[in-house]
This record gives structure tokens, C-alpha cells and sequence, in this order.
């Protein structure tokens, strides 16, 4: 999720060796940038952590959480990059 910014969270499914890699963290952030306020920036904070870290406060209006353990990495909001991992159904 974009720190401090509004906009959308991602989802990072493990593998079977619940690795995941940097190039899968930036890209992801990327989506994330994307689809946030923040949207044409470059040098977008993305904080990322393990979803058992994420937790929905009681009461929180729809899509607000908290979240400890984290890491931040800065990405480039970069719409080429999300329409070509785009998946289609």
C-alpha cells in the first residue's frame, strides 16, 4: 500500500517456497503507485509486509488497515508496466 497516500492494496500469493523476489516486490508496488492518488509520480513510498501483519481496525470504514513489520521500497508509477502485467480472464 502507498504510504500514507490513499489508493489500493496488493496481494503477493506465495510460492511453494514462500520466497518471493525483489523484481515481484517492485513490480507489485508499481501497481500499487498506479492505482493510488499518487498516480504520474516517480519515488512513490510503497509499504509491504506478510498479511499476517495486516489487520482491519473495528469499526475502520471499507479498505482501512493497519499494518506493523513493514518495509518501504520507492517505485515509479508506471502505466506501461501495469497494462503488461496485466492479466486478462
Amino acid at each position: 500500500h502507498t504510504k500514507n497516500i490513499p489508493g489500493s492494496h496488493t496481494v503477493i500469493k506465495f510460492g511453494v517456497d514462500k520466497d518471493v523476489s525483489s523484481q515481484a516486490i517492485r513490480e507489485t508496488a508499481s501497481i500499487a503507485a498506479y492505482y493510488s492518488r499518487a498516480r504520474g509520480g516517480n519515488q512513490i513510498p510503497v509499504d509491504y509486509t506478510v498479511i499476517k501483519n495486516v489487520k482491519k481496525p473495528s469499526g475502520a470504514k471499507p479498505g482501512m488497515v493497519i499494518y506493523d513489520h513493514y518495509n518501504t521500497v520507492y517505485v515509479k508509477s508506471d502505466e506501461d508496466l501495469v497494462q503488461s502485467l496485466a492479466v486478462e480472464n
